[in-house]
């Protein structure tokens, strides 16, 4: 490989990714954008994935690999940022697959526009369904300013439903990140939330590319829930940490109500999607401690946008013993018009309108 740097370093994390790691990294090698380096971290994968990363290193020199004791993705990304390069870098998933122009879109975008960094758009891709599917809510069109390159403070609420906290869909300026010494949480889930919205509030120029470049694979019967429902407590500690750094940074008490909202959205969403032991765990957590902790107890209804989920927060802390079925029933299964007129009330007509456009593009 020449000596001289790469425009962008790529960071994958891979663990037991042998069924998909042949089409994420072909649709790597394959860009139209050619000045890159491909940073694998193997942590201590049990299946081929490690022999299907040799086989590629020995006929793509840009193909480097780490390999680390099982630690999790958020450290193996630490562990590529460390040694990555290009000017830019982007941190991928290994069981997810990309447009052949990704690279050459987001590069142009981010050097043309003197970016901090950009996000671009994703959809689904059903593993078992072997379909695509369209999402609206990874960049909220509703919510972005109309000023084609900003920063939070051009956004009038509901800052951290912007984008989703996670950090596969936005190329990222190395020099930016290694200046605000930027890293991951090294936990097993929700490693990258600290990171990608630590980036968002310190970032001065981001732009949304509206093309979809990352086709995002699920139900591949991962271990995703297991994960979480062992260490559940991943998502409180992200939600503590972000608080602390805005506190450091002087800008809490200036967005404290898109904070505030969006750690209700996300712990809820979290007790919504987890199953068995764990769930009553969380539940009681929330009731005896998260819900204090993150200052959401102090305040009342008008101060929160989606009433469903002010709702939510309300029963949960006047029901003290809850089953899990007991708590589906009434909150994980609603009525799809009650949801529609709640939806409505909550968001405002510009979302609902958001989300039917994406509906009728999906059929």
């Amino acid at each position: 490989m020449s000596s001289i740097a790469p425009k962008i370093s790529i960071i994958i994390p891979v663990y037991n990714s042998q069924k998909y790691l042949n089409q994420c990294l072909d649709s790597i090698i394959n860009q139209t954008f050619n000045d890159f380096e491909v940073i694998c971290i193997d942590d201590q994968s049990t299946d081929s994935s490690l022999d299907i990363l040799q086989n590629y290193a020995k006929i793509d020199p840009r193909i480097k690999i780490i390999r680390q004791e099982n630690a999790g993705a958020g450290a193996a990304r630490n562990a590529g940022l460390k040694i990555a390069k290009g000017d830019y870098i982007l941190f991928l998933d290994s069981d997810d697959f990309f447009e052949l122009n990704m690279l050459e879109k987001a590069y142009e975008a981010c050097v043309k526009n003197d970016l901090d960094f950009v996000v671009f758009r994703s959809d689904i891709y059903d593993d078992k369904a072997n379909k695509f599917i369209l999402q609206y809510f990874t960049v909220r069109s509703d919510l972005l300013p109309k000023k084609r390159i900003f920063c939070y403070k051009d956004i009038k609420k509901d800052l951290f439903r912007v984008f989703v906290g996670w950090a596969w869909d936005k190329l990222y300026k190395r020099e930016f990140v290694l200046s605000n010494n930027f890293f991951f949480q090294e936990q097993r889930s929700t490693n990258d939330l600290f990171f990608v919205f630590t980036a968002f509030i310190k970032a001065k120029r981001i732009m949304v590319i509206n093309d979809i470049l990352v086709h995002h694979r699920t139900n591949i019967g991962s271990s995703l829930s297991t994960t979480r429902e062992k260490s559940w407590q991943c998502f409180y500690n992200a939600l503590l940490a972000l608080k602390e750094e805005l506190i450091k940074s002087g800008i809490y008490e200036e967005i404290e109500q898109s904070y505030i909202n969006y750690a209700l959205h996300f712990s809820l969403w979290n007790l919504n999607t987890i199953e068995g032991p764990a769930f009553k765990e969380l539940y009681n957590s929330l009731r005896t401690e998260i819900f204090n902790e993150l200052g959401i107890i102090k305040y009342n209804k008008s101060y929160f946008w989606n009433k469903r989920e002010y709702k939510q927060f309300q029963h949960i802390m006047a029901n003290k013993n809850i089953t899990n079925e007991s708590y589906c029933a009434n909150h994980k299964k609603p009525n799809l018009i009650k949801a529609f007129i709640q939806s409505l009330l909550s968001n405002g007509l510009k979302y609902v309108l958001h989300k039917i456009k994406y509906a009728i593009l999906r059929k």
